[in-house]
């Protein structure tokens, strides 16, 4: 499933099963994805600001920028987003804004 400049401003996803999905310019600012399945979903150019991720589980998944030739506009932005007990097993970064040093998957 693709979704593409679409808003989950404050949803509530607990425990949905996103699996493979691809989030192009999306909003997840402030939502709520606690025990959320996102493994192998792509996040491309989203705003994660404040969302809750904790119990996730993202192996394999991928958050990286939209080329869109305006910097900062297409980077995704995780600032504030909580991690703790989510799965990060072989994630992918790439010019993320925020990412928490407590949370590096290569540490």
């Amino acid at each position: 499933m693709r979704f593409t400049r679409c808003s989950f401003a404050g949803a509530d996803l607990r425990q949905a099963t996103l699996d493979g999905c691809s989030f192009t310019f999306c909003d997840l600012s402030g939502a709520d994805l606690r025990g959320a399945s996102l493994r192998g979903v792509s996040l491309s150019g989203c705003d994660l600001r404040d969302a809750d991720l904790r119990d996730a589980d993202l192996t394999d998944a991928r958050f990286d920028l939209v080329n869109s030739g305006r910097p900062p506009h297409g980077l995704t932005n995780v600032t504030g987003v909580r991690l703790e007990g989510a799965i990060l097993r072989d994630i992918q970064l790439e010019d993320v804004i925020g990412w928490p040093a407590e949370a590096d998957p290569t540490v």
